[in-house]
């Protein structure tokens, strides 16, 4: 697929970081978003942010939050830019994040690092790493887990394949992009895309992996709030 308006070449690009935080948290059984409840003494998107703010590379850190999110205006902690863009899906909220990048003078040819703002256990040196793998990448990339455990394929309740896990990989974030090249991959692909990385194999490009360990794992059920306190706390 053609990539239009863009300019990889550029002497100088940028790197931005996006969190989406407009989600509702509902398999995590919080009474409401889930980024917002206290982990290791803070509210879980506190340490995403503070990751983020450690990397000196990063030229900003925007937040994309739902129209009538509060927390942020009953919270001033934070130096990132928080917009009320969410939309109804990742995708539309990290569609709408790009729009507001560009708006403060991002161009296509920045980089931009979409991390899950649930995913309260990625590190500085995590990102510095996934940058340095992916800084001179033509496609880009996102930290990712080799899969461990046999994967199987479900009907009516019973397995009905195993498959390979030889060549099998967790997608993690954040996941790199230039800004120009995924806002059209998130255009052409829809709404329904539930990671960029898809959005950018949709245009017929192959995003570049890197590894990353296994505590670098998404918040999402009641159990993992206890696992994310454990590892904070070994780290402090």
């Amino acid at each position: 697929m053609v990539l239009t308006e863009m300019n990889t070449s550029a002497p100088h690009p940028r790197f931005f970081a996006l969190i989406p935080c407009a989600g509702n948290g509902s398999r995590a059984g919080t009474t409401g978003p889930k980024q917002y409840e206290r982990v290791a003494g803070q509210p879980m998107v506190w340490h995403t942010l503070s990751a983020f703010a450690g990397v000196r590379r990063i030229a900003r850190t925007l937040v994309v939050v739902a129209q009538s999110d509060g927390f942020f205006e009953r919270n001033p902690s934070t130096s990132a830019l928080v917009v009320n863009c969410g939309g109804t899906t990742r995708a539309a909220s990290v569609t709408n994040g790009l729009r507001e990048l560009r708006r403060v003078g991002a161009v296509d040819s920045d980089w931009v690092l979409v991390h899950d703002a649930a995913r309260c256990l990625v590190t500085p040196q995590l990102i510095d790493r996934l940058i340095d793998a992916c800084l001179d990448d033509e496609v880009g990339g996102l930290l990712a887990h080799p899969l461990a455990d046999t994967l199987k394929i479900a009907h009516d309740g019973r397995v009905a394949s195993t498959l390979p896990r030889n060549d099998k990989w967790l997608a993690q974030t954040p996941q790199m992009f230039r800004l120009g090249m995924l806002r059209q991959a998130l255009e052409g692909a829809g709404e329904g895309v539930t990671d960029e990385s898809s959005a950018v194999e949709s245009m017929g490009l192959k995003p570049k992996l890197v590894e990353a360990g296994a505590l670098n794992f998404k918040v999402t059920y009641p159990e993992d709030f206890a696992m994310a306190e454990a590892v904070l706390g070994a780290r402090r």
